[in-house]
């Protein structure tokens, strides 16, 4: 099937093998491969269900100049990923209005393994992406708002999907030097044995960073795969393995660097930091026909985390110290089974698809007081287990030409074992989807779904005021998506999120803690021109409107919430050795507390990368990474803390510094 000129496929047969066509079709399977090497963004319309999801190409993935894999991320129009702490740490996620913490409604997957841990002694939904190869992710798929049954917990304001590929276009050798003590060396390839083929690749990283004390970070990663087949008729059996330590340079009081005592890339607890280490086995098998496709993945996960922190300083322990250890250690397992029955006639098509998830968390994590890493007193330690099971139904029905739609039921159970202490909640989930069109290239969608965020174990099984074990969402969207203009495809979303439990992070705490309920409004205006075959603009825009509900005294603003992003990107790919891209980021100003009274600047940072072809099989690239040298932040709290001189405490900004300029340059060679 030649797939190289979709411009000239009725959209009508798009609409219908779309709507037919295996859910999901993994990276190696030949009919997506086509479609997706074709541009940046491939053509949605007759496709997708609301104008929040998309798939990103592995191309324009490589495109991206990213300073830490989390960032592969931000290729979801209106999403941010930042850092306040060490490298080894998981990122700080930001999508529709939303301070996301590290995760929390933000569901993130890595080829149907859960990547958000649930009761995590930092964070709920904690999302460690540092044992991400960027040069195996063959897709990124991503949907926003809970009109998905198939989604479950984290995904009320997105779920993003990451594939890796099966087998590589070319082995690959990769090294990499840079400023601030960056090293990389990468090595991966593929042995084909038959139908079947091995993939495995290894990855070493270093980073210092622009700290006065380096982060000293360390990783090492490996991954061993066999397939066999193809996308929707094989299987893969997957190893991975990561390991991370570094450093941390937390967030420092804007009062210390405006009276000189720190500078912008110093610490006040020198001793901060962690390890990690993640293993996992997983495994998928596909097989499917003209009339149905069954699916199933199971996987299992062990995690280790060792974090030292220490946000307040000498605010409740002058003597000490306030530095305190959060280690979590987990084994994660699951599965996820699902039957799609698809048949058409004349006009008409439909799909169902009965699915099945499951997962079961065994966690040992604590709380405890430490000076220089070493514990002077454990303030609580918990051995949790957390089930869940869920059963999702999705109805695909094209009506007529210019009508399809999707109707979703899930239902979930989980229980929640805090040693002796128990709790359990049940939980119905519909949504609904309906697409118009299309005329002129030009499609409507209305959107409205139900979904949920589980909270941390211990606050649903404590015996005083005990958290709702899953916080309910409710999502209302109206979008567009047109390629009326040939070259520019343009998509516009106006949307209503509204929570039942707002989760706020305590920037003194280290945490989070449910609390009133929320609203959101936005809209997003995402936009990608290819004027020619070796230029491509984009240009996403996102701005929120969030609000908590229910008066109080100290206000109704949401600490952190984002109110604007922004990201504006060109790529160039001339017939000649040379190609680059530049990419501007702009993260608006968030309320640092309720009443508004405190507020962050907003910022903007300009990265960008080069790339010189030597022969058909090598390439040098230089990469750039804030170009301006912005002396901005990446991300602040407003709190109190107190520094060893203070005689008390004081309510101040903390802030963590976006890396001052540097460049990576990096020998990459195909055989």
């Amino acid at each position: 099937m030649n797939c190289r000129c979709p411009e000239r496929t009725p959209l009508a047969a798009l609409g219908l093998a779309a709507l037919l066509a295996p859910a999901a079709a993994l990276a190696d399977d030949p009919f997506m491969q086509r479609v997706l090497i074709e541009g940046s963004r491939a053509s949605q319309v007759g496709v997708a269900d609301s104008a929040g999801m998309g798939s990103v190409s592995q191309r324009q993935l490589e495109a991206r100049t990213i300073y830490r894999p989390g960032e592969l991320l931000e290729a979801t129009p209106g999403l941010v990923a930042s850092q306040h702490s060490g490298e080894g740490k998981a990122n700080q996620f930001y999508l529709r209005g939303f301070n996301l913490d590290h995760g929390t409604d933000l569901h993130t997957s890595v080829d149907g393994m859960p990547v958000n841990q649930r009761s995590h002694a930092h964070g709920q939904g904690w999302t460690d992406l540092n044992f991400i190869i960027p040069e195996l992710v063959a897709r990124l798929d991503y949907k926003k708002g809970p009109y998905s049954a198939s989604s479950g917990d984290f995904s009320s304001a997105g779920a993003t999907a990451i594939h890796y590929s099966s087998r590589l276009p070319r082995d690959t050798a990769s090294a990499s030097a840079g400023q601030n003590g960056y090293g990389r060396a990468l090595l991966a390839a593929t042995r084909e044995a038959g139908t079947a083929a091995w993939l495995y690749a290894l990855e070493a990283v270093h980073n210092d960073g622009p700290f006065t004390r380096g982060d000293n970070f360390r990783k090492l990663n490996a991954v061993l795969r066999f397939s066999d087949g193809f996308a929707n008729n094989g299987y893969t059996i997957t190893a991975m393995a990561y390991r991370g330590a570094w450093n941390a340079t937390d967030q420092i009081p804007q009062r210390a660097v405006d009276g000189g005592l720190l500078g912008r890339f110093d610490g006040v607890d020198l001793s901060d930091g962690g390890q990690a280490r993640r293993f996992s086995l997983s495994a998928a098998w596909a097989r499917s026909d003209e009339r149905q496709t069954t699916r199933a993945n199971a996987y299992v996960i062990n995690n280790r985390l060792q974090l030292f922190s220490n946000f307040t300083y000498f605010l409740d322990d002058p003597v000490h110290g306030d530095q305190f250890a959060q280690p979590d250690r987990r084994v994660t397992s699951g599965f996820e089974a699902s039957h799609s029955w698809h048949d058409h006639m004349d006009d008409m098509a439909w799909r169902t698809t009965l699915g099945v998830q499951a997962q079961h968390d065994n966690i040992f994590n604590a709380l405890q007081h430490t000076q220089a890493r070493q514990v002077l007193e454990t303030v609580r330690a918990d051995h949790i287990v957390e089930t869940s099971t869920a059963l999702y139904l999705e109805q695909h029905l094209r009506v007529t030409p210019w009508l399809r739609g999707e109707a979703g039921l899930r239902l979930d159970r989980y229980r929640f074992a805090v040693g002796a202490a128990r709790a359990g909640d049940t939980l119905a989930s519909p949504s609904l989807s309906l697409a118009f069109g299309p005329w002129s290239r030009t499609e409507l969608y209305l959107n409205a779904g139900r979904g949920f965020h589980s909270n941390d174990a211990r606050g649903v099984t404590q015996a005083q005021e005990r958290a709702t074990p899953l916080a309910r969402s409710r999502g209302l969207e109206f979008g567009l998506r047109s390629e009326a203009v040939k070259g520019l495809q343009t998509v516009l979303a106006v949307y209503r999120l509204d929570f039942d439990s707002e989760l706020v992070y305590l920037g003194d705490a280290g945490s989070t803690e449910a609390g009133r309920p929320s609203r959101r409004y936005g809209i997003e205006f995402s936009n990608y021109y290819k004027p020619f075959k070796w230029l491509a603009l984009d240009a996403d825009i996102a701005f929120a409107h969030g609000r908590l509900r229910g008066a109080a005294l100290e206000g109704e603003r949401i600490p952190g919430a984002v109110e604007g992003v922004a990201q504006l990107a060109a790529t160039f790919t001339p017939a000649g050795p040379w190609s680059g891209a530049l990419r501007l980021r702009w993260f608006g100003p968030r309320p640092l507390v309720e009443d508004n009274s405190v507020r962050s600047r907003a910022s903007a940072t300009l990265n960008g990368r080069l790339a010189f072809k030597l022969d058909a099989h090598t390439t040098i690239e230089l990469e750039g990474f804030n170009l301006a040298n912005r002396q901005v932040s990446a991300i602040d709290y407003f709190y109190a803390s107190r520094l060893k001189h203070e005689p008390q405490a004081r309510e101040d900004i903390h802030f963590h510094p976006i890396e001052s300029r540097s460049f990576r340059l990096s020998l990459n060679h195909a055989f």
